[in-house]
């Protein structure tokens, strides 16, 4: 794939990737990093030690519904985590098995993604983060720069519109069944205590 993001693709467009989603060694690389994660456990209570007592099986089952099809994410379960400023966010928790393949799909699609980014770019990016931004920051404050302009998007990841984002995505996916499943995972049913509901924007999912 890196390879060929340096070559190109034709039209700069993936068309299969779906196969290399449900590979044996992406999904055991995706475990392996949702178990570094741990978290806890969602809907279906299955935590990562359960996982981890039958993952072979687990992982072999996955790959079997992805490559058939028959793949459907759980309802994700949502909780209310404390903020600095004494306010509450959303976080939702998806089962560890839908975790796994989130991840898978990151593993595939990342690097297309990553190859446009600019250099001075260091959100949510691997290898990336705000130490990384400060250091740059220093180092243009001792060049003489004397101004920082300072945004952000309220609640961003709560209100992302779903037609938008993946019209981003499929500027550069064409893997119909990859689509699908980023679709899933947005419109997932989200369940706190006894209340159950579908959203139509926002992504409340909690990072693999």
């Amino acid at each position: 794939m890196l390879s060929a993001l340096v070559n190109g693709v034709k039209g700069g467009k993936w068309y299969a990737l779906i196969d290399k989603v449900f590979a044996l060694e992406t999904l055991t690389a995706a475990w392996e990093k949702v178990q570094a994660n741990d978290g806890a456990a969602g809907v279906d209570g299955q935590s990562i030690e359960r996982f981890a007592a039958k993952s072979d099986e687990y992982l072999a089952e996955l790959s079997a519904a992805l490559r058939e099809g028959t793949y459907r994410p759980q309802a994700v379960k949502r909780v209310e985590i404390p903020k600095g400023d004494g306010k509450t966010r959303p976080l939702g928790i998806p089962t560890v098995k839908d975790r796994i393949v989130q991840q898978a799909v990151r593993l595939v699609i990342e690097p297309i993604f990553e190859a446009g980014f600019r250099d001075e770019s260091y959100g949510f990016r691997p290898g990336r983060g705000c130490h990384d931004a400060l250091r740059v920051v220093d180092g243009l404050i001792k060049d003489g720069y004397a101004f920082v302009v300072d945004a952000d998007l309220r609640s961003y990841f709560d209100s992302i519109p779903h037609d938008r984002l993946m019209a981003r995505v499929e500027a550069k996916v064409s893997d119909g069944r990859v689509l699908d499943l980023l679709r899933s995972w947005l419109t997932a049913d989200i369940l706190k205590g006894l209340e159950t509901w579908t959203p139509t924007r926002g992504s409340l999912a909690k990072a693999p």
